[in-house]
């Protein structure tokens, strides 16, 4: 499918400015903010007052927002599955020392892991989470494991998390956002800290894909293709509840979160543009003709997505999740 010589090369020039890109594009940990920085504090006077602010909102939220909101959050703890997934690509050594890709990883990792952190602890103090049912299916959504299309190639994956995080950036920014237009000042802050990291590591690896572009172009574009037509599929796309099938349960939540207008297949061809932009796709040159033909199919996808999207209607009739309290 693909010369993972070539991959281990190009991905060995670009390891030697990792810590470059450490500096770059993650915060040291002194200095990031920490979940406690936003929760309310038990040894506080204030405690009682801020556990029932934050119990009162969450029972006034939307059922499609709370229920996105968990998701999201779920989405983030099954964190293992997305760091082990990426330290078996090609090009990255665990056993290099230095600033290496597994570097790279281990860092990026801890800094994600703060995201399921804080929600997590801010929907337990919420009341109104059924928290066995979504550890349930968080413990379901590691096992299960997924397959995001990438194989172990090394411009796949950068693909896939270019776009990941930019759709994770917009999924936190808009929970935050309504929440906010609510009052809930509290998760709007949460929801915007966490939305701010996403769109660092977004900006790291589309900085990845335009260096491979400058070192493999054609194979990088090809890649790019091959990616877009199997379509990005999201990293809980096994998502599952108790007594259900691995997966059976993701169509339900994309229809909750396309309902409250948190993340929509509008969102998904959008971060299509947005990438093709950011990279100069159009504007690619030295490529082989294979390459050439793959740059003309990325160049019009987002017209076509766009057809087929406005011809694509969302389910009114809401699902019941079983992590939320009755």
């Amino acid at each position: 499918m693909y010369n993972a010589l070539v991959r281990k090369e190009v991905m060995g020039i670009l390891e030697k400015e990792v810590g470059s890109f450490l500096d770059k594009f993650l915060t040291p940990i002194e200095k990031i903010w920490q979940p406690s920085d936003y929760l309310p504090d038990p040894s506080s006077s204030d405690f009682k007052y801020d556990l029932e602010e934050i119990q009162t909102f969450a029972q006034e939220m939307p059922y499609d927002l709370f229920v996105t909101l968990i998701g999201d959050c779920i989405t983030e703890e099954a964190l293992p599955s997305y760091e082990s997934w990426l330290m078996s690509v090609e090009g990255i050594d665990q056993e290099k020392s230095g600033p290496t890709w597994a570097s790279w990883i281990r860092s990026w990792t801890a800094e994600e892991n703060r995201h399921g952190d804080l929600l997590g602890k801010y929907l337990y103090l919420c009341g109104r989470v059924n928290m066995r049912q979504m550890e349930i299916t968080t413990q379901y959504l590691i096992s299960d494991g997924f397959d995001i299309g990438t194989s172990m190639d090394p411009y796949r994956n950068f693909i896939y998390t270019s776009f990941q995080e930019t759709a994770t950036n917009v999924s936190h920014r808009r929970v935050g956002t309504l929440a906010k237009q609510t009052g809930n000042g509290k998760l709007a802050k949460m929801c915007g800290v966490i939305a701010a990291d996403e769109a660092r590591h977004a900006k790291a690896y589309k900085h990845f894909v335009a260096k491979i572009l400058e070192l493999d172009p054609s194979e990088m574009i090809l890649a790019f293709e091959d990616m877009m037509r199997k379509k990005i599929v999201m990293p809980a796309h096994m998502m599952r509840q108790s007594g259900q099938k691995a997966g059976e349960l993701w169509g339900h939540f994309s229809d909750a979160a396309q309902r409250c207008m948190v993340y929509t297949g509008q969102d998904y061809i959008n971060i299509m543009k947005d990438l093709l932009d950011e990279w100069k796709i159009e504007h690619v040159t030295g490529l082989t003709e294979k390459a050439e033909k793959a740059q003309e199919y990325l160049i019009k996808l987002p017209s076509r997505l766009q057809k087929i999207t406005d011809r694509i209607s969302t389910p009114d009739l809401q699902f019941e999740f079983n992590w939320v309290k009755k």
